[in-house]
C-alpha cells in the first residue's frame, strides 16, 4: 500500500513508526512531517489546509490510504475532500469531527443517548450575565471549557466563583481562545482517576486499544496550568476488563449509534477520555483522533499489522484480528521548552539525539526543525522520550525512561519527573 499520513507532531511520528512496521507498506509519505520522521518516510511540504494540493498529491502518487492525524484538518473537512475525490481515508468527516470540535454537540449527544458524563450547561458569549448568575449559584469546584478546539488548553478548573468569573472573562472578554471560546460549557467537577481509551471503528464495529493515562498539568503532582499533555503511560492499572466492558457497552457503542443516527457516522479513531468515578466510568471528553501523547505509549503495545487495522476500518470492514495486545508496558515523557505552556522558545539547538544509546527507548519529534543540519526547538512540546519493555513492570519502565532522558539536553528544557507514579502506587 502507498500511504499518506497528515500531520507534523509527536502523534504522527508515532503513527509513522507503527505504519512503517507493516509488511503491506510500499511507500509512506507524511504531509508535512518533521525531522524525526524523515528516516522512515518522505516528508512532503504541503499545507494540509490546502485541500486541493493534498488531493492533487494523493492523485499523483496513487495513494491507497490517507491517515489524518490532527484534529484541525478533520474539523476543516479534509477527509470529506479526499473521499469526494475517491480516496480511502482513516479519519472522520467534518460533520462527525464535531464530537471534538464542538464540546456542546458532544455533551448534548451524550445527554440524549443516556451516555454517562458530567452534568453541564452551555452559554454563548452574549449570555455573559446569565452565566455569571449561574456561576454564583453553582457548586465548586466547577469546570469551564471553551466549546471549540483550543490545543488542549481551553479547559479551566475553577475552585471559587472568582476563579470561574476570571475563566469566563478569558473566554468571552479577552478572547484568549479565539472563536473557540465564543461558547462555553460549564461542567460539574468529577473526581476519580482519568484514563484515555482509543476505539478504532468502521462506524459500526470497533476494537478498543489498551487504556493509557495522560498527565495534563505542567508540573509534578498535577500542579500548574493545563497543557496538551506532559506524558503518559500504558496500560493503566485503573482500567481492567470490567471497566473496558462498561466503556464498550455504555459509552462507545451508544455513541457510534447516536452519531450514525444523526447522519454523522464516525470512521476513524474515537478518543474517549473517561473519569473512573464512584458511580462508574463517565466521559470527560471525546476527541476525533488519536490522542497525543497517549498514541506514543499505546502503539508500542500492539503486535500484528497496524496498517491493515486502519485500512480495514477505513473501508467499512474492520479486521479486529489484525492486531493483538502485548503484555508490555510503555511510558512517554514529554520534554517541553522554557515557559511552556504560556509561550515557547524556538531555534534552541538540541543535543544528544544522534547515536541515542538505549534499545528500549526512542525519541519522538513533536516540535522540532532542522536548520543547517542541526535539530532545534520549534514549539512548546519539543520531544517525547518513549520507553517500552516487554513485561508488565511499570517501575522498571519508568527507571529506564528517566535514565534515557538524561542524555537529551537543550537550554530551557523542562519535563515532569512523576510520569506513571499513580500507576506504580496503585500496583503496590
Amino acid at each position: 500500500m502507498r500511504v499518506a499520513l497528515i500531520g507534523s507532531g509527536g502523534r504522527e511520528h508515532a503513527l509513522a513508526l507503527k505504519i512503517a512496521e507493516s509488511p503491506g507498506l510500499e511507500e509512506l509519505f507524511v504531509i508535512p512531517g518533521n525531522p524525526g520522521i524523515k528516516s522512515i518516510a518522505q516528508n512532503i511540504t504541503i499545507d494540509s489546509s490546502n485541500h486541493q494540493a493534498v488531493v492533487g498529491f494523493c492523485s499523483e502518487k496513487k495513494i491507497d490510504l490517507v491517515v489524518i492525524g490532527p484534529e484541525k484538518p478533520l474539523t476543516e473537512g479534509l477527509a470529506d475532500s479526499l473521499r469526494s475525490a475517491g480516496f480511502v481515508v482513516f479519519g472522520p468527516s467534518r460533520n462527525a469531527a464535531r464530537i471534538e470540535g464542538e464540546k456542546s454537540f458532544a455533551k448534548q449527544l451524550m445527554q440524549k443517548s443516556n451516555i454517562p458524563t458530567a452534568a453541564f450547561k452551555v452559554f454563548l458569549k452574549e449570555d455573559y450575565n446569565e452565566a455569571i448568575t449561574y456561576l454564583h449559584a453553582t457548586k465548586y469546584p466547577v469546570v469551564i471549557k471553551a466549546d471549540g478546539i483550543a490545543a488542549g488548553k481551553g479547559v479551566i478548573i475553577a475552585d471559587t466563583f472568582e476563579d470561574a468569573k476570571e475563566a469566563l472573562k478569558e473566554c468571552f472578554i479577552n478572547c484568549s481562545f479565539g472563536s473557540a471560546g465564543n461558547k462555553v460549557v460549564v461542567e460539574e467537577f468529577m473526581t476519580g482517576q482519568e484514563a484515555s481509551i482509543f476505539a478504532i471503528t468502521d462506524g459500526t464495529d470497533f476494537i478498543l486499544l489498551p487504556a493509557a493515562q495522560d498527565h495534563k498539568r505542567i508540573h509534578d503532582g498535577d500542579l500548574g496550568k493545563n497543557t496538551g499533555g506532559m506524558g503518559a503511560y500504558a496500560p493503566t492499572p485503573f482500567v481492567g476488563g470490567e471497566e473496558l466492558k462498561i466503556v464498550s457497552k455504555q459509552i462507545i457503542k451508544p455513541t457510534l449509534e447516536a452519531m450514525k443516527s444523526t447522519g454523522s457516522e464516525f470512521v476513524g479513531c474515537l478518543y474517549c477520555g473517561i473519569m473512573l468515578t464512584a458511580q462508574g466510568p463517565k466521559v470527560v471528553e471525546f476527541n476525533c483522533r488519536f490522542g497525543d501523547p497517549e498514541t506514543q505509549v499505546v502503539l508500542p503495545l500492539l503486535k500484528g499489522d497496524f496498517l491493515q487495522l486502519l485500512y480495514s476500518a477505513a473501508i467499512g470492514k474492520i479486521n479486529k484480528q489484525a492486531v493483538q495486545i502485548s503484555d508490555g508496558t510503555s511510558i512517554c515523557v514529554v520534554i517541553a521548552s522554557r515557559n511552556y505552556p504560556d509561550s515557547s522558545e524556538k531555534g534552541i539547538e538540541i543535543f544528544g539525539l544522534e547515536n541515542f544509546p538505549y534499545e528500549s527507548s526512542h525519541i519522538i519529534h513533536a516540535g522540532t526543525k532542522e536548520v543547517n543540519g542541526k535539530i532545534v526547538t520549534d514549539g512548546g512540546r519539543v520531544l517525547g522520550l518513549v520507553t517500552s519493555i516487554e513485561k508488565s513492570d511499570l517501575k522498571l519502565c519508568k527507571e529506564k525512561a528517566y535514565e534515557a532522558i538524561s542524555k537529551i539536553k537543550f537550554d530551557g528544557m523542562q519535563y515532569r519527573k512523576d510520569i506513571s507514579d499513580k500507576g506504580i502506587l496503585a500496583k503496590r
